[in-house]
């Protein structure tokens, strides 16, 4: 089975269902190797410090916000947790909207959602009323260190969550 993309919560009122996203649609692509010409070995790339003049470790690198030219804070692993959205691991959501008002031209990237075991009822109930209804439902979600706008729709007796390009892009 594939791996999933994320996981979490899909919560609305009172109701908190645990799922999973897949890819619901990849781009084939031919990908190219940089090789050393002379006996056809992949080229590794070095960190490299041009202060000190070395090639430095990937435990010696830490991340930085530059808030003036060459000058930085540093940012911690930790930090960085404690400022997650709160969509990281609960997606919520916000509305329903009659599907006839939503133009799949802004749609981003494609999800299968799956429940989790304990998720399976009110999955299965919530997908037969977006059906019944004709509606799709509005969501936040934090993937990849991005929160994105998304709309879940029913689809073949599962649900497709589809992320979500703004207006302006």
């Amino acid at each position: 089975m594939a791996s999933s993309v994320w996981s979490g919560y899909l919560t609305f009122g009172l109701i908190s269902m645990p799922v999973r996203l897949f890819s619901g649609a990849r781009s084939s692509s031919i990908s190219f190797h940089m090789l050393h010409r002379d006996d056809l070995t992949r080229i590794k790339q070095q960190l490299y410090c041009p202060t000190d003049n070395r090639v430095v470790e990937r435990s010696e690198i830490v991340k930085g916000y530059e808030y003036r030219k060459d000058e930085y804070v540093v940012v911690e692993p930790e930090e960085i947790k404690k400022i997650e959205p709160r969509t990281a691991k609960t997606m919520e959501i916000l509305e329903f909207v009659k599907s006839s008002e939503v133009d799949p031209i802004f749609f981003e990237s494609s999800y299968y959602m799956t429940p989790e075991e304990a998720g399976r009822r009110p999955y299965a109930l919530l997908t037969k009323a977006l059906e019944e209804s004709e509606y799709f439902a509005i969501a936040k979600l934090t993937m990849h260190n991005r929160e994105y706008t998304v709309f879940l729709r029913p689809h073949e007796g599962g649900m497709m969550l589809h992320t979500m390009y703004y207006a302006d892009e």
